[in-house]
């Protein structure tokens, strides 16, 4: 009777899919694949391009992006919308085994691969009549669906409506659309947010009813024709350092986009991205797909060529990198006026090409480590926008807020010693030469060992490095008095992260300070060698590895307080690590007997210390989000001076990322952005974080202009209603006063002012920050 009790339903349910499919096929025809590209529209139709994709970017890509957009459906062009939508996941934290990489644009090409690969339609591939295209698409109808149910104005979202990070998406064919809507009525598009204004709604009906066709239109490079020649002839010279060289440059930049200028009268430029195709430059591009940036691309010799950015530009995949003949003439100086010893190209096999101490040791450590550090925030980026970094237990690695400082490449260390490093290679490498089917535990207990065997030399090293003088911040990287990228502030918003340059907010807690072989394995480790669809074994171990190398930044920084003072530093940082083997693990990593050469002058020496990294990076230090010095009047300084020094259990109410809209600013609408950093006894785990919150320990930063890319909330205030919307998040004790706050000074994700105040939020950016702009997700927004 149990197994009956299961089967009838399952049984039910399938029939009614198959009874749907026939029916729709019986008035609409069988399904086909679709070309919906045409040379010419007809008079009267819709166009795709200037009507229709600004009204998709502005209210669907900002969910529908990323490796996360739900049910894989990416409707920031027209490959993605023709793609459609998969129930795969490609998080899962709990896959045995590693999936099929399903990449637009790379692991399949045409829209017949997709359905290969069991994508299904979300337009109309039936008859192409008005009515078919409006019946049997599945856009159409969920459209239509928000239609007829649309969000209540300014009320809370249905329980039905579920917003976590990892809710159980539902992802139906056209076939299961009716059941579905019956079961979720409130689930149309946009999902858990209002509906597309009247204008909007009639006129992509009417493109969907069209036939959703779009005009043919070629990648049209003839503009940046001149740089791209130029950029691909350097990138693929013959000679094998050449050759080698562009190999290392691909490896870092794989995610970039290119720009070649700044745009015209205040538009965006256009962007390109580095990839490796089987053909020569002059030649039409054929794409290499492999899981990772690394891994052998199966032909004689891969060609390194730049290709335009066929996607909407989304904030959160954002990482803009200029070339220009600055930058040809510095990575000239890197990569061609040095030796690089070299008589054969090193393999592609996983022990050597996972492994970038192995792989580029024949390229001077000092060209790999000024080319990470002459865009060091964008070498940062790359993690905090790459696959990794996505959920709490991803980013629970890491701090909520933490400064970021580099060692000089000038500086006397053996640690960027080339055959120092070279005879350190094994002790160096990476989880993913285990492939992307790791096994947690062996991975770990082989990571462990390595790591203690790289630290004992790194320790022999460094006595040797400071024997006649301790370490001072004179070995910290200065920017060479005007690069920016000097010094970077890290943020947490619990399941997403950003980095911006400059010291921003209060003094942390922690700070880090990063070498060349710390650089160059966390790009390896988040970037070029994480496999968003590896095992869960492989994430376990990229996170695992993180923890290796969070301690190895968190402690040279110790190295730079005086030697009685880093212990009990250490100690406040891992409080509650009751394991044996893990704090012997920190206690053996944060060995560093060498006295500082800083003379201290108070009990407070990370105070001084602090004071003294910001005198070392001096004029290089950017300040275009700090509080202080922004000339903001009295009635708009003052407020957020105390927004930004309240503390404690109030915050908790807080959302972990909020823009705060100051309409009437002198000068125009200006944006805030209140940061919330969670406290913690310890960050050692990647389980168990909600019992080590310390929420006493939480502060606040509140930085000018833009800073993370999921917004959490709106708060939309005038200067003179500033001072009461900061006693009011000072006494923040329940969710209903912060529910009456955000009723009255915020705008819920059921607002009507929800549209227009996203409009405004992504136009004064785009304004403010015209290179590093893009749409913000919206997906994590909050619904109190």
């Amino acid at each position: 009777m149990r197994s009956a009790h299961v089967l009838l339903p399952l049984a039910l349910v399938l029939g009614c899919t198959v009874y749907q499919h026939l029916r729709l096929d019986r008035r609409h025809g069988d399904a086909a694949v679709r070309d919906r590209a045409v040379a010419s529209l007809a008079a009267g139709a819709v166009d795709y391009e200037t009507q229709v994709r600004p009204i998709l970017e502005a209210r669907c890509v900002v969910c529908h992006a990323c490796y996360d957009a739900p049910c894989q459906l990416k409707l920031g062009s027209v490959e993605g919308l023709d793609r459609g939508a998969s129930t795969e996941k490609v998080y899962d934290g709990t896959r045995l085994l590693q999936a099929d990489p399903t990449r637009l644009f790379e692991d399949a090409h045409g829209t017949q691969a997709w359905r290969d690969k069991s994508f299904h339609p979300v337009l109309n591939e039936r008859r192409q009549t008005r009515r078919a295209n409006r019946d049997a698409g599945l856009l159409a109808r969920l459209l239509e669906l928000k239609r007829r149910h649309p969000v209540t104005p300014g009320a809370l979202l249905p329980a039905d409506v579920d917003l976590a990070l990892r809710h159980d998406e539902q992802c139906p064919t056209i076939e299961a659309f009716n059941r579905h809507a019956r079961r979720h009525p409130e689930w149309g598009m946009p999902y858990g947010l209002p509906g597309l204004t009247d204008a909007e709604h009639t006129l992509v009906q009417r493109w969907l009813e069209e036939g959703a066709v779009h005009l043919t239109k070629p990648d049209d490079v003839a503009p940046h024709a001149a740089e791209i020649a130029t950029w691909e002839t350097f990138l693929n010279d013959d000679a094998l350092a050449a050759q080698l060289a562009s190999r290392y440059i691909y490896e870092h930049l794989f995610l970039a986009h290119l720009h070649f200028d700044d745009g015209d009268h205040g538009a965006a430029p256009r962007y390109f991205e580095l990839v490796r195709s089987s053909t020569p430059p002059g030649q039409p591009i054929e794409r290499i797909a492999t899981r990772r940036p690394y891994d052998d691309p199966r032909v004689s010799r891969p060609y390194y060529r730049i290709s335009p950015v066929r996607e909407a530009i989304v904030a959160k995949l954002h990482l803009p990198y200029r070339l220009d003949a600055a930058r040809m003439k510095r990575w000239r100086a890197l990569f061609r006026d040095v030796d690089i010893p070299l008589t054969k190209l090193p393999s592609y096999a996983p022990e050597v090409a996972s492994n970038p101490f192995v792989a580029f040791r024949a390229i001077p450590v000092d060209s790999r480590y000024r080319f990470m550090l002459d865009e060091a925030e964008f070498t940062i980026m790359g993690f905090i926008k790459g696959a990794v970094c996505r959920g709490p237990i991803a980013l629970n690695v890491i701090d909520d807020q933490f400064w970021v400082f580099f060692v000089d490449p000038d500086a006397p260390t053996r640690l960027h010693d080339g055959a120092f490093l070279d005879a350190q290679a094994k002790s160096l490498r990476m989880p993913a030469e285990a492939s992307s089917n790791a096994l947690p535990l062996a991975t770990w207990l082989r990571q462990a060992e390595d790591e203690r065997r790289w630290a004992h030399a790194k320790q022999r090293v460094q006595r040797e490095d400071f024997a006649a003088r301790g370490p001072d911040t004179e070995f910290l990287w200065d920017g060479d008095g005007n690069n920016p990228n000097a010094a970077l502030t890290v943020f947490r918003h619990y399941d997403s992260a950003s980095v911006v340059k400059g010291l921003v907010g209060a003094e942390p807690k922690t700070a880090w300070v990063i070498s060349y072989p710390l650089l160059e394995r966390i790009h390896y480790l988040l970037v070029a060698g994480f496999d968003v669809y590896g095992n869960v074994g492989h994430q376990l171990a990229t996170r695992a590895y993180m923890d290796f190398l969070r301690m190895e930044s968190e402690f040279a920084f110790l190295s730079l307080l005086p030697r009685a003072a880093r212990a009990r530093e250490r100690d406040a940082w891992y409080r509650g690590t009751e394991e044996r083997g893990y704090r012997k693990i920190v206690a053996e990593l944060a060995k560093f007997d060498p006295e500082t050469a800083i003379t201290y002058r108070t009990e407070a020496p990370k105070h001084e210390l602090y004071g003294h990294l910001a005198e070392r990076v001096g004029a290089a230090r950017d300040r275009s989000h700090d509080l202080a010095g922004a000339r903001l009047p009295a009635d708009l300084a003052e407020p957020l001076r105390d927004l930004a020094a309240i503390a404690g259990d109030p915050l908790s109410w807080v959302p972990q990322t909020a823009f705060l809209y100051v309409p009437d600013a002198p000068h125009g609408a200006q944006v805030f952005t209140l940061i919330r950093n969670d406290g913690h006894s310890n960050i050692a785990s990647p389980f168990g974080e909600d019992e080590r919150r310390r929420p006493t320990e939480d502060t606040l930063t509140v930085a000018r202009g833009f800073v993370g890319t999921y917004p959490n909330a709106y708060f939309v205030v005038e200067r003179a209603r500033l001072p009461g919307f900061v006693d009011r998040i000072a006494s923040l004790a329940s969710e209903a006063d912060y529910a009456a706050v955000q009723v009255d000074l915020g705008v819920r994700r059921t607002d009507p002012e929800f549209w227009p105040t996203s409009d405004r939020m992504v136009e004064l950016y785009r304004s403010l920050r015209p290179i590093e702009a893009g749409l913000f997700d919206l997906a994590r927004y909050e619904n109190r």
